[in-house]
């Protein structure tokens, strides 16, 4: 790129008549250049060509990703790889994305936390974790129960996110609640949720949940999809887990691993002073919500419940209706 005085050099000598080849071995520039700029008229500054990008046309996929995701990128670069073919950086994905993770953040500062009365609401979910187990990483899922009112939290860890932890996980928060919430509400993993439209707002629940459900006597709520934000409670409470509980540690068994995260809920979270309520969640708990939730006395574990159903055949069926009648004739 010539500076502005060359190109005025140029632009004399081709006024003065002089041809580009001519005009090139004066100033010592290649007759391209020359002819370049005699067609531009002037200097003009220089524009880096516009490059196509690897992900041009996927903004609306990323975006939508992207909340799915609740904001995690490397998902995000782990599906293209695998659903579009894409292999790129992580942080060729982040520069992508940064826009849609603005409005994430604008909208999150946006929201008014809904609070609920005591008794009212639990919110469950999972997160993952690998954590060092008997010298091992391991990949632990834990489930995190936050009731709405109090913020008292239960804590357990899982080796899978399947339909039975979620059961287990919540069998043992009623436990140690000592009660039962009016609802319950949740993301929409598949384990508990068929089917969510995001338009009507229509959902399908698992059978199995809705037995469950039934058994323990709450009403199931699932947030609307790519709306996580909904239950900020439970998020920020796995998020607390993750940074305070496991951070930096390490633990010889999954026993000592389990026993860590029960002490840490008795003494460390429930005690601590909560950021929103400005109490501490058992003294929340004891004060208003333990005697707002439903009693789970003489309920047994939803798996040792069983329906007795019998089937009687269509023969043993008709011969008691003939006995029946021979009766009833002889009287």
């Amino acid at each position: 790129m010539l500076e502005p005085e060359a190109v005025s050099a140029i632009l004399r000598l081709s006024e003065l008549g002089w041809g580009s080849k001519r005009i090139s071995r004066e100033l010592g520039i290649s007759r391209n250049t020359v002819k370049e700029y005699l067609a531009a008229g002037g200097w003009t500054p220089y524009q880096q060509p516009e490059r196509k990008k690897a992900l041009d046309g996927l903004e609306t996929w990323l975006r939508d990703r992207l909340r799915r995701h609740r904001g995690n990128a490397d998902v995000l670069r782990q599906e293209l790889a695998i659903e579009k073919a894409i292999a790129v950086s992580l942080r060729t994905v982040e520069r992508a994305v940064k826009p849609y993770r603005q409005e994430l953040e604008a909208e999150a500062r946006a929201t008014v936390r809904f609070e609920t009365p005591p008794g009212k609401q639990m919110q469950i979910d999972f997160g993952e974790r690998l954590v060092e187990i008997g010298g091992a990483k391991l990949r632990v899922y834990l489930f995190v129960a936050t009731l709405g009112y109090s913020r008292r939290s239960h804590i357990r860890a899982f080796r899978n996110e399947r339909q039975e932890s979620w059961f287990d996980g919540l069998e043992s928060a009623f436990t140690k609640f000592g009660g039962v919430t009016e609802e319950v509400l949740f993301d929409n993993p598949r384990a508990l949720v068929v089917e969510h439209d995001a338009a009507t707002r229509t959902v399908v629940f698992n059978e199995k949940l809705k037995a469950f459900a039934k058994h323990w006597g709450f009403v199931p709520r699932a947030c609307a999809p790519y709306r996580a934000r909904t239950k900020g409670k439970i998020e920020n409470g796995i998020g607390y887990v993750k940074r305070n509980a496991i951070a930096g540690r390490s633990f010889p068994s999954w026993e000592v691993f389990e026993a860590h995260l029960e002490a840490w809920a008795r003494e460390v979270a429930d005690v601590r002073v909560h950021g929103t309520t400005g109490e501490a969640p058992i003294e929340r708990f004891r004060r208003a919500e333990a005697t707002a939730l439903k009693s789970i006395a003489g309920i047994p574990p939803f798996h040792a419940a069983r329906e007795l159903i019998r089937r009687v055949q269509l023969c043993g069926r008709d011969r008691r209706q003939r006995l029946l009648g021979a009766v009833a004739a002889d009287k």
